[in-house]
């Protein structure tokens, strides 16, 4: 079957379309709780959801549970709905692994069956993409994950000030657990005000305008001083280290390279930025800020950078970053500050 992306199941759902089976797989398993629950909410009616209803985990179906699950008919209603979590297990399971794919090649008319791959095993199974609708669940880029927060906070009966979700992805990154878990923080200490930016600054103890991606780009725009008053603050962060932030820097610098040359090549403006957005599209370069974000970023700072400035700061960064793997070396903040004024 072919593959769905999360938007196109979700508006597929909502026009009551359904498949003979899903299969969803990938790191993020708070996403396919959410699809799980979507395709639950509108494939089964509430007063007969009890009957129509199971689930199990391929680690301990058998052959016989596995073939009852997907062909038992619904009581009273439409179809019924099979949840089978830890698909991951069958590869070592092969009659149960069998008996679900014969009876994913001849699906029951009446039932829709679930499939759920754990985040441990990221890698798509070939033969269940191959009988079910295959759906991705991949880390969100952030603009998205920050909406995804906005969602799930008026759910808590948390809602957020301009830029206030945007912060909190820029500081707790876009894992979605990390996320409701700071969410969770939130609603449990917040009133009936919007959450402003210096509340999740004070939750998170990061204050807006002293992220990672705040200090690179006062690197990145030859400001040394402010890379210099930033640099202590954003190491006592959690989870941040020198080494983090000259790999930041790096990814940075490498697609400014690939900018730079469009550059070179008479694009410029709207195109030139279109490029960087592009770019990020076709690589998938996470870690950064959004790629509507980084294009703007990309774009304006590629006159001031030519490529063999670019190949002279990526030289930098091998040394600064050997240096800060150095066991006899201990003072991150010296290493970055002499970097940030050689760039």
């Amino acid at each position: 079957m072919p593959a769905q992306t999360l938007d196109a199941l979700r508006r597929s759902l909502k026009r009551g379309e359904f498949a003979s089976a899903y299969y969803l797989h990938g790191p993020e398993d708070l996403l396919k709780d959410e699809v799980t629950r979507a395709l639950l909410d509108r494939a089964l009616d509430p007063a007969s959801r009890d009957f129509n209803f199971d689930q199990g985990s391929a680690a301990t179906l058998d052959p016989e549970a596995v073939y009852a699950l997907c062909n038992t008919p619904p009581m009273m209603a439409e179809r019924r709905v099979v949840l089978i979590r830890d698909v991951e297990a069958w590869k070592r399971r092969t009659r149960a692994r069998g008996v679900l794919l014969s009876c994913l090649d001849r699906p029951s008319p009446d039932a829709v069956v679930v499939l759920v791959q754990g985040s441990a095993e990221e890698a798509e199974d070939k033969e269940l993409a191959a009988r079910a609708v295959s759906v991705a669940c991949e880390p969100l880029p952030p603009d998205r994950a920050a909406k995804w927060l906005v969602h799930r906070g008026a759910s808590l009966g948390v809602e957020f000030a301009p830029g206030a979700a945007e912060h909190l992805v820029r500081v707790v990154g876009t894992e979605l657990g990390l996320l409701a878990a700071e969410l969770e923080k939130l609603a449990a200490t917040t009133g009936t005000e919007p959450v402003g930016q210096d509340r999740v600054g004070a939750l998170v103890g990061v204050r807006h305008g002293e992220t990672i991606y705040d200090w690179r780009d006062a690197v990145l725009e030859g400001n040394a001083g402010r890379a210099a008053t930033l640099v202590g603050a954003v190491l006592q962060q959690s989870g941040v280290t020198g080494v983090r932030l000259v790999t930041l820097l790096g990814t940075t610098l490498v697609a400014m390279g690939v900018v730079r040359a469009a550059y070179d090549g008479n694009v410029r403006g709207a195109r030139l930025q279109d490029t960087a957005f592009q770019l990020q599209r076709r690589a998938r370069v996470y870690g950064l800020l959004s790629w509507q974000e980084e294009a703007r970023r990309w774009a304006a700072w590629a006159p001031q950078w030519p490529l063999p400035r670019v190949r002279t700061a990526v030289r930098l960064l091998v040394e600064a970053d050997t240096a800060l793997k150095s066991t006899t070396v201990s003072d991150e903040r010296g290493i970055l500050l002499d970097l940030a004024f050689r760039l």
